[in-house]
């Protein structure tokens, strides 16, 4: 009886123990087809010199704005730290009592050249990327302030200097700059010592090595 039982219970199975291991040899395993993006991380260079060329406009004080144009050249101590020395040339244009009273020239024409240089300490305060037409870029936020002289009225005035700027790196090798500056400056061309503010807006294209 026991046997008869057992033989039952194998017929019974057999054929599902066969089906089983025949699924499983027929079964293919499935693996993910994953697109796999290789990522690149933006590099730059360890050089530490910056030199560029910049344009831009000079609003001088009651001399009207004129064009502007010089070089830069900075010493980058760390990624948040560098030093710049800066030259720059202008012309003043007439002031207002000139322009009402043209046979009245306050300076000479010689006397309108203006220029100034400096050293200046920066900061970079917000290192960020940029987006620019899909593509990120390293750029960074920076502030200045620095001291030197000015050349105009006839005269050398001690000048400081107050600056902020945008830099963004088009390569590991080059970068542009937009920036805004204030060289404050006492100077008596009409008589009384006066603090003048002079606005410098400015681009510039620098290249590290």
């Amino acid at each position: 009886m026991a046997n008869r039982l057992y033989r039952l219970l194998v017929a019974a199975w057999l054929p599902a123990l066969l089906s089983g291991n025949v699924l499983a040899e027929n079964s293919e395993v499935i693996s993910p087809d994953l697109d796999r993006r290789e990522v690149k991380i933006a590099r730059i260079d360890n050089e530490n010199i910056e030199i560029g060329l910049h344009v831009g406009l000079l609003s001088i004080e009651d001399f009207d704005s004129s064009s502007l144009f010089g070089a830069r050249l900075a010493f980058h101590l760390n990624e948040f730290v560098f030093i710049e020395g800066s030259y720059s040339e202008a012309e003043g244009d007439q002031t207002t009592f000139e322009e009402l009273f043209p046979s009245a020239q306050l300076i000479s024409n010689r006397e309108r050249k203006y220029k100034s240089w400096d050293v200046s300490l920066g900061w970079n305060l917000l290192p960020n990327e940029t987006w620019i037409f899909g593509r990120a870029f390293k750029s960074d936020v920076y502030l200045l302030t620095g001291a030197g002289r000015t050349k105009f009225g006839g005269d050398n005035w001690f000048t400081i200097n107050l600056g902020a700027g945008f830099r963004v790196f088009l390569t590991d090798w080059m970068a542009w700059r937009f920036e805004v500056r204030d060289h404050i400056f006492n100077r008596d061309i009409f008589g009384e010592d006066d603090q003048t503010n002079n606005i410098e807006y400015s681009t510039s294209a620098s290249i590290y090595f």
